[in-house]
C-alpha cells in the first residue's frame, strides 16, 4: 500500500482532480489547507529582517496557500492511475509552481477501534 500526497498550488484544479479520482475508483482522499515555508515567511510580520523582506519581494502573492490531497492506494497500479489523473488535469498549465506529488509506502493500516 502507498500514500499519495499531492501538494497543489493551483487550487482551481482541485475539483477536477477529485472528479478524476472518483472516475478511476480512487476514493477516500483527504484534503488539507496548506502553506509553503517560503510563503509563510514572506507573509509574516518579520518584514524588518532583510532575508524575510527579500523573500516577500521575490515570492509576492503568487501562491500564498495550497491544498494537500492525500489518499491511501492499494497497489502501484492505483498509484499510477492517480498520478495520471493529476498530470492530465494540470497538463494545460504553463510555467512552474503548480505543485508536486510524492508517495510513501505503508506497511500496515490499523482500525481506530478494536474489532470484537
Amino acid at each position: 500500500m502507498y500514500a499519495l500526497f499531492v501538494v497543489l498550488n493551483e487550487i482551481d484544479y482541485m475539483e477536477d482532480i477529485l472528479t478524476g479520482f472518483v472516475e478511476n475508483k480512487i476514493s477516500g482522499a483527504t484534503i488539507l489547507d496548506s502553506q509553503g515555508m517560503g510563503s509563510a515567511i514572506a507573509n509574516s510580520n518579520n518584514k524588518d529582517i532583510p532575508l524575510f523582506s527579500a523573500l516577500s519581494m521575490l515570492l509576492g502573492d503568487a501562491h500564498p496557500y495550497s491544498k494537500t490531497i492525500f489518499t491511501v492506494l492499494e497497489n502501484e497500479d492505483m498509484v499510477e492511475k492517480a498520478v495520471g489523473v493529476v498530470q492530465e488535469v494540470v497538463a494545460d498549465i504553463s510555467g512552474t509552481g503548480i505543485g508536486f506529488m510524492f508517495t510513501v509506502p505503508i506497511a500496515k493500516v490499523y482500525p481506530m477501534k478494536k474489532e470484537d
